[in-house]
């Protein structure tokens, strides 16, 4: 498993009954996790220093409690980075900090193919509050971040004026992702990188509906048509259980067998403070050429 060592402001403090205790910055949050399928508490007396746990509703959804005094919003940082935390009502913050290892492969990436290519592209798809590209932008790229909600898009910009990001190369658009690939291939607008993290199910702009199952295929066969000759690397993100490594690399070979030097996947996760515990967060592919 794939994890970060250098997260600072967010801690995984224990986890139980379905649970995970977690320290985002100067709060403590309850959040549920259907994986942590084990009754014993590692440090019991820290549950009660919660200051909000999200309750699942049985009809679907969910509300958070507030435990302890809350800002409605407030900063964590992942080294230079830094992002607006606000608890929502579908049980997240705003940010997934296990990707923070995603981020130093891409960091790193970019950085080492600076001197050969000055100008790297990087197209960032379903994009959410974008980890992501502030991490792409931080490292000298300039980014497309499309995702089909203006509220994401807008948070996503709130973090990078946060991380001083603000004025690097950067459009934030608003769009359905298979459309707007659609139309990058007819505009013949390439790009070096192409980082994706897609949900299983979701609704474009205009009421478009994704089902990972049935769009993935489709998906990345558009990338490759946006892809430079020489690209850097493709990263894909996936969370549900119906779409493995396996099947992933399956269909990026598919389309891009002549141009892939390397293929790896693995779980990323995040390590429970003070143990040898691990929260498996979902698997990214990584594609390289």
């Amino acid at each position: 498993m794939r994890y970060s060592k250098d997260l600072k402001d967010y801690e995984l403090l224990d986890m139980a009954n379905g649970e995970k205790l977690e320290k985002w910055g100067k709060y403590i949050l309850i959040r549920p996790d259907p994986q942590i399928i084990w009754k014993t508490r590692t440090s019991p007396t820290l549950w009660k220093e919660a200051h909000a746990r999200y309750i699942r509703s049985n009809t679907g959804g969910g509300h958070w409690e507030k435990l302890k005094k809350i800002d409605d919003v407030w900063n964590v940082c992942y080294k230079d980075l830094k992002f607006n935390i606000k608890p929502m009502g579908f049980k997240h913050t705003g940010l997934f900090p296990e990707q923070s290892t995603n981020w130093d492969y891409m960091i790193n990436k970019i950085k080492s193919n600076s001197l050969v290519n000055k100008n790297i592209k990087v197209l960032n798809l379903f994009a959410y509050t974008g980890g992501a590209t502030l991490a792409c932008l931080y490292a000298g790229a300039s980014v497309c971040h499309v995702d089909s909600s203006q509220g994401m898009v807008n948070w996503a910009k709130e973090n990078a004026i946060l991380s001083n990001l603000d004025k690097r190369p950067v459009r934030f658009l608003v769009d359905d992702v298979l459309k707007f690939l659609k139309r990058e291939i007819r505009r013949e607008n390439k790009y070096d990188a192409i980082i994706m993290d897609p949900p299983s199910y979701g609704r474009g702009k205009n009421g478009e509906v994704w089902n990972i199952e049935k769009d993935f295929d489709e998906l990345i066969y558009l990338c490759s048509k946006v892809l430079t000759d020489k690209p850097l690397f493709i990263l894909v993100n996936t969370y549900t259980g119906g779409l493995s490594g396996t099947i992933i690399s399956n269909v990026i070979k598919l389309y891009m067998k002549d141009k892939i030097s390397n293929i790896t996947f693995d779980e990323i996760g995040l390590k429970q403070k003070n143990t040898n515990n691990f929260l498996p967060c979902g698997i990214t592919t990584i594609c390289e050429f």
